[in-house]
């Protein structure tokens, strides 16, 4: 098996057509359609279900492109590593984060990072929690700052950055807001709720907090960005639970604290593939992460 099959075979398979693939790796259609049947070939069995206008993986195609994507990401991070013992940091950082994540100040360490290391070339995606976490575990991303959704694995390890408590957010002439006193899940029970999608960390950490409690709770309005969440909040249309620090990004509304739950903890943390995995540049920018900002230029 050759990595060249392996590079065609994942290319395919992201963009479901031989034709664009071919485009895209600068090669002949006819030379990457030879390059799968050979990989079929040594595997005895198909790995695509072709049609006239695009290609699905078949069950044995899914089951390879995992283990696909970690192969090709630790060749990549090979390559890497012995590029930065020459003394250059070169190649690809690809990041994920969630929304407004704790604990890190993700623009300014990413300009950090490429002051001081040029010949990276940055990607960032944004997304949940949940799918930022599949996407470290099969090699597509370097690491993400995510909300912890896991226990660490054998293809998935996190480090700390940082943990807060959850706060209730709602218009100050909502009834809750009277007195200011810290609510409990039971006080909240009739709410008509404004949250994210379910793979996002708040959402999940809520979610948790509630279940814990034995209290069912109506996710009414759902949206996937902060500034949403807080214009719904902000014309009182229902009361959002979210992390602490997200109090300072819309002072007009009112911030109770929940209590009587053990499940209110918000903990963002950095996910890294394992140790053999993890790319020069993402353990660069871990190091740099590590420094502080006070230390940064």
């Amino acid at each position: 098996m050759e990595l060249r099959h392996l590079q065609h075979f994942v290319a395919v398979a992201e963009d479901q057509h031989f034709t664009r693939a071919a485009e895209r790796l600068m090669v002949s259609q006819s030379g990457l359609s030879a390059s799968i049947r050979a990989l079929e070939r040594e595997l005895q069995t198909p790995l695509f279900v072709r049609t006239t206008r695009r290609v699905t993986l078949t069950e044995a195609g899914r089951a390879l492109l995992g283990e696909a994507e970690r192969i090709l990401a630790q060749v990549r991070a090979a390559h890497e590593a012995v590029a930065a013992v020459q003394g250059v940091l070169r190649g690809t950082l690809s990041l994920g984060t969630e929304q407004c994540i704790a604990g890190v100040h993700t623009a300014r360490l990413l300009a950090t990072f490429r002051h001081r290391h040029p010949d990276v070339e940055i990607r960032l995606r944004q997304a949940g929690s949940v799918e930022l976490a599949e996407e470290v575990a099969a090699g597509r991303l370097d690491l993400a700052f995510a909300y912890r959704t896991q226990a660490d694995t054998d293809q998935l390890r996190s480090a700390a950055l940082t943990a807060e408590p959850m706060t209730v957010l709602c218009h100050p002439s909502h009834r809750l807001a009277a007195d200011g006193a810290a609510v409990t899940p039971d006080d909240l029970a009739d709410e008509v709720f404004v949250d994210f999608h379910p793979d996002w960390g708040p959402r999940r950490t809520t979610d948790a907090a509630f279940a814990a409690a034995g209290v069912r709770r109506t996710v009414a309005l759902e949206v996937n960005d902060v500034h949403s969440l807080l214009d719904l909040v902000d014309e009182n249309l229902g009361v959002a639970v979210v992390p602490r620090h997200f109090r300072h990004k819309r002072e007009t509304l009112t911030a109770l604290a929940v209590k009587d739950t053990d499940e209110t903890v918000y903990e963002t943390v950095a996910l890294l593939p394992p140790h053999r995995a993890t790319s020069p540049a993402a353990r660069a920018l871990i190091a740099l992460l590590e420094q502080g900002t006070h230390d940064w230029p």
